[in-house]
């Protein structure tokens, strides 16, 4: 990538306080947190392989998103842990391109593959006799697939964007991580095509897959309402549950920080938001995917014995 006409070689991330003491409260919360979020995922993980009545396309979905949370989290925590813990607040332009990049790739992978897993859902309820077979082993590994590559194809454009910017409003980024708007922030000059930019980001990675995952719901609720049977339609509806909470609290918290206006922008109500879907939602995704579920379940009893 062309580095752009700028005298910035490094950031300096504010992160939340300049307070020792709170920083390092901050820093035993993070890592509860991060310790919590790699147990979770790799646990939920082991269980999908190990297991074979988890061996379906649910289940498949599931364990591809565990690890994608684990990588997600992974590009943020430890360099947050290392900021509450140390003196020197800086990354370098370079570490803050690969941080954006793989945060940016790795959050537009999660829209697609939740739009996935709506579809997999639509099939299993819509279509449940012909749902092994239209379900694959092969789709399910396309659909994954170009989950990663539509998100990262994606990541490629705006960090191009992005980072070829001039920075002449200094280098201090007012939060934990290198993110979207706190760099243009810092950026001067023509950055008049920051609106289409936020609007090819929403239409393509957070609209598109939005609109798919209504989609299959509608087909999916008409089909429940379909059902005679009231303990048939509950246990139907139960097993999209627990991706609607997992679509309705990732999905928010994105349109939250970049569906608003730029002069709406607020440093620490975002702070939190930001906080939420890149640290703490990687941490509840096995949560919400396993404390409800009788096969999970199971498998953990079996794998005990």
């Amino acid at each position: 990538m062309e580095r752009s006409n700028h005298t910035v070689t490094e950031f300096i991330l504010l992160g939340f306080t300049t307070d020792p003491v709170m920083q390092l409260v901050l820093f035993a919360l993070f890592l509860g947190v991060y310790s919590m979020t790699l147990l979770g995922n790799t646990t939920l993980i082991v269980l999908i392989c190990n297991d074979s009545r988890l061996h379906t396309p649910m289940y498949f979905f599931i364990g591809n998103l565990s690890f994608l949370d684990l990588w997600y989290s992974s590009v943020y925590t430890p360099k947050i842990l290392v900021t509450c813990i140390s003196e020197d607040k800086s990354i370098s332009f370079a570490g803050c391109l690969c941080q954006f990049f793989f945060s940016a790739g790795l959050a537009y992978s999660e829209c697609y593959l939740l739009a996935a897993m709506a579809y997999d859902r639509y099939m299993a309820i819509s279509r449940p006799l012909v749902y092994s077979q239209a379900m694959s082993f092969k789709l399910c590994g396309l659909l994954v697939a170009a989950s990663y590559f539509g998100g990262f194809t994606n990541s490629s454009i705006i960090t191009k964007r992005i980072f070829s910017l001039n920075y002449c409003s200094g280098n201090f980024i007012e939060d934990f991580f290198c993110d979207l708007l706190p760099l243009v922030k810092l950026a001067c000059g023509k950055i008049g095509n920051y609106q289409g930019l936020m609007y090819f980001l929403l239409a393509s990675n957070v609209i598109t897959p939005t609109t798919l995952i209504l989609s299959s719901y509608v087909f999916i609720i008409a089909t429940i309402l379909r059902i005679r049977n009231t303990q048939s339609r509950l246990k139907a509806f139960s097993t999209c549950s627990s991706h609607l909470i997992s679509v309705t609290l990732y999905y928010g918290s994105i349109l939250y920080i970049y569906a608003r206006p730029r002069s709406n922008y607020s440093v620490g109500s975002d702070k939190i938001v930001s906080t939420f879907y890149t640290v703490v939602f990687p941490m509840l995704n096995p949560m919400i995917y396993s404390l409800r579920n009788k096969d999970v379940k199971e498998a953990v009893k079996k794998l005990f014995k």
